[in-house]
């Protein structure tokens, strides 16, 4: 801007403008370098639910994919889980993200779970009655009925409460006919939110897949 020599006030006044222009300009500078973490959902291509049973026998393993992450395809299961009656099973769950790179730590998703444990947990529910223990129908609907949550270190999180990577299930004894049922599961990122009895209402949904589950 050219400065009128023959005016010094308005002169000053145009100066006084512009440092305050440029001081506006690198305040909104900064902020923008400087954001705020935000709560955002990890990013699943692949869950992959393995069932070992207590005390040997085959391991029952089922995936579901999303192959293009938050395209437009819906995630897919694959398989239905099928477990033997009156057998006790540890269930681990391994997440991916396929879009990344598998040497870097954006691709385990279940490894970045497991060190931000304070910030995530897993709700389950089933249907017919499937399980001896836990009995019921899960914690999706009431934080309150039982899951259990043990079985290795990704239990539960840093501070002991519920996280749910790895659990164990025993099976309902089969009398009769197989038991047809459902079996889902309910990943919430619920940062600074996840308390002993924080629900499945609470936080930003990570994962939501519904098995078909027998028990043969």
């Amino acid at each position: 801007m050219k400065l009128d020599s023959s005016h010094p006030q308005n002169n000053t006044a145009r100066l006084l403008t512009i440092i305050l222009l440029y001081s506006f300009s690198m305040f909104l500078g900064c902020a923008k370098e400087d954001p705020q973490k935000e709560a955002v959902p990890e990013l699943i291509t692949e869950a992959i639910l393995t069932f070992t049973p207590k005390g040997g026998g085959n391991s029952v393993v089922v995936t579901a994919s999303d192959p293009d992450g938050e395209g437009v395809q819906n995630i897919k299961v694959n398989g239905s889980i099928n477990l033997l009656g009156n057998k006790t099973y540890l269930l681990t769950i391994d997440l991916i993200n396929g879009l990344a790179d598998p040497t870097t730590p954006e691709y385990n998703i279940s490894d970045e779970i497991e060190k931000e444990g304070d910030e995530h947990i897993l709700f389950f529910s089933w249907t017919n009655n499937a399980y001896a223990n836990p009995a019921g129908n899960g914690n999706i609907d009431n934080r309150k009925d039982p899951v259990n949550y043990s079985g290795d270190t990704n239990s539960k999180d840093a501070n002991g409460l519920a996280l749910g990577l790895t659990t164990i299930w025993t099976t309902e004894m089969i009398t009769g006919a197989t038991i047809e049922s459902s079996f889902r599961l309910m990943l919430k990122h619920q940062p600074g939110l996840k308390t002993d009895t924080s629900d499945s209402n609470m936080g930003e949904t990570d994962l939501d897949i519904t098995f078909t589950l027998n028990i043969i």
